[in-house]
């Protein structure tokens, strides 16, 4: 499908090859795409709620708890939990964008469609299917599982201290777009801790590194500035979502400053859910990606 913010940010980048991005992403799941996410213990999944916020949140299970019965059809046996910003949504179809993502190897692919609650299932119906390449991804590796016996989630306008140190020491999270007819979708953003710095307590502000020029993300953006993040306590279980509006600064003196940076991302908080004891995985850190820049 012809997206319009996509083409738009993908001509002030200095792309002018037609039909890159959205269009030319196909909507059936590869048996190698099966295989890759029977095999995977996290997705990130991304929509909006009944107001226009965007939300990304976690999905966590055991290897197999992803299925794909067919080419257009892949199934998570559970929903977004009590307290989630996205717990109970999928009662009705929802546009929806999916991120299954293997720390250790570095492999991760995009699923964008519609999804719905289907007797304790999410349920989802493939619109585009894509992979990605490796950049950015920091390995890590399975631990072990240490269910939480207190899950809390707590909800706030804007960041407390602890959660503005969270973010400035995070090497990776995940981003959630939509545009209304256009769709969701979930991405992941990565870089040595620091590379998303915090303004207080309702302002962050992250790069925009090279990636794939398809530009998905900021294509959303630019018709649609509401977007989502998450941040992962991938040591400790706890996650952290955030809602609020982006937009990219396209200034070249002002990108110049941040090594790497072809554009800075300014993101303005307006709520925030911390869900302690949310992820029952542990996970060890390995490596930072030899992409990141310094």
């Amino acid at each position: 499908m012809f997206h319009r913010g996509e083409h738009a940010v993908q001509r002030r980048a200095g792309l002018t090859v037609d039909g890159w991005g959205s269009a030319g992403v196909g909507t059936t799941i590869p048996q190698v795409a099966a295989d890759f996410l029977a095999g995977q213990r996290l997705v990130v999944i991304a929509a909006a709620d009944a107001t226009g916020a965007a939300w990304a949140g976690a999905l966590t299970g055991p290897p197999g708890f992803i299925t794909v019965p067919d080419d257009r059809t892949i199934i998570a046996d559970r929903l977004p939990g009590a307290g989630d910003p996205l717990a109970g949504l999928f009662a009705t179809e929802q546009p929806l964008g999916m991120l299954a993502i293997e720390p250790a190897t570095r492999k991760r692919m995009r699923v964008n469609g519609h999804a719905h609650d289907d007797d304790g299932r999410l349920m989802i119906h493939t619109e585009q299917v894509y992979s990605n390449c490796p950049k950015y991804i920091q390995t890590r590796a399975y631990v072990d599982d240490s269910p939480s016996t207190n899950r809390t989630a707590i909800v706030t306008g804007a960041l407390t201290a602890d959660h503005q140190r969270w973010i400035a020491a995070a090497d990776t999270f995940f981003v959630a777009t939509y545009v209304a007819g256009l769709g969701a979708d979930a991405s992941h953003r990565g870089g040595n801790p620091g590379f998303v710095t915090v303004s207080g307590d309702r302002r962050l502000t992250w790069p925009d590194y090279v990636g794939n020029a398809m530009y998905m993300t900021l294509g959303n953006l630019e018709l649609e500035p509401r977007c989502g993040l998450l941040f992962l306590d991938w040591e400790n279980g706890d996650t952290l979502h955030l809602t609020g509006r982006a937009r990219a600064d396209w200034d070249p003196d002002r990108a110049a400053a941040v090594p790497g940076a072809q554009r800075l991302i300014d993101f303005d908080v307006e709520r925030v859910v911390h869900i302690a004891g949310d992820v029952p995985h542990r996970w060890s850190f390995g490596k930072y990606s030899r992409f990141n820049p310094a």
